[in-house]
């Protein structure tokens, strides 16, 4: 499990004058599953922007850990041990699953490394796990180009985990899918933290309640309710300006 906390406090974005985050603070404790929602525009994008090092922010504290994310560049950051999946799956469709997960392995890239590849037992046994666990292994040498849309967002969270990260941002994974995608997608990512930290940014109230871990409700720029998803949705304030009933 990843002993590192991750800790904004006071976190403030201006873009020409707007404030996309407005004195922002947050802790997700290690291992911990948390679900992300509000309406569009409430900085739930811009959050993890200034996580990974995308977008620094005009003033506040983020921290994984003991380490100042603010003062690393999104390369830093990654190696730190911190995952981001897009909502827009990002796989490469001529190569097997099994292919993505090995060229997404975590090894030297150097060109003598690349040159003198070979993948040991160990990795091959990794990636065969990692299948698994997403759900591909009957998949894993069809193209990915064949795949359907949520076995293409189950294969990039897999190419994520092949990185090993103790922080996991995940940008709307169940866009799309089927209810048994949407299922699925909720058992995988709930299985996934413990073991590492997962934040998942997400409008489908629904897979929010499958999740049933601790929700942060963003409104413009700033946190407005926090809870278990049963104390949030009948937040008066959350009705107001996200549940709209």
């Amino acid at each position: 499990m990843s002993g590192r906390q991750l800790y904004l406090d006071g976190v403030t974005v201006v873009f020409d004058g707007f404030r996309a985050l407005n004195n922002l603070s947050m802790v997700v404790e290690p291992g911990e599953l948390r679900a992300v929602i509000g309406p569009n525009g409430a900085g739930k994008t811009t959050m993890m922007d200034v996580i990974t090092g995308k977008t620094r922010p005009t003033s506040g504290v983020v921290r994984f850990g003991e380490t100042d994310l603010t003062r690393l560049d999104e390369a830093r950051i990654a190696n730190l041990g911190i995952g981001r999946k897009f909502q827009k799956p990002t796989v490469f469709d001529a190569l097997t699953v099994f292919e993505n997960l090995e060229l997404a392995l975590k090894a030297p890239r150097g060109p003598v490394a690349c040159i003198r590849w070979v993948l040991a037992s160990e990795a091959r046994a990794r990636i065969e796990a990692t299948l698994e666990e997403i759900g591909l292994g009957q998949r894993a040498y069809d193209q990915a180009r064949v795949l359907s849309h949520g076995e293409r967002q189950w294969l990039e969270i897999g190419m994520l985990l092949m990185q090993d990260p103790d922080l996991l941002l995940v940008d709307e994974p169940v866009a799309g899918m089927t209810d048994a995608e949407t299922a699925h997608t909720a058992a995988l990512l709930t299985r996934i933290a413990g073991r590492r930290s997962v934040v998942v940014v997400e409008h489908d109230l629904e897979f929010v309640r499958a999740l049933g871990q601790r929700v942060t409700v963003l409104h413009e720029g700033s946190v407005l309710a926090e809870g278990p998803i049963s104390q949030v949705q009948d937040d008066p304030r959350v009705v107001e300006v996200y549940l709209g009933r």
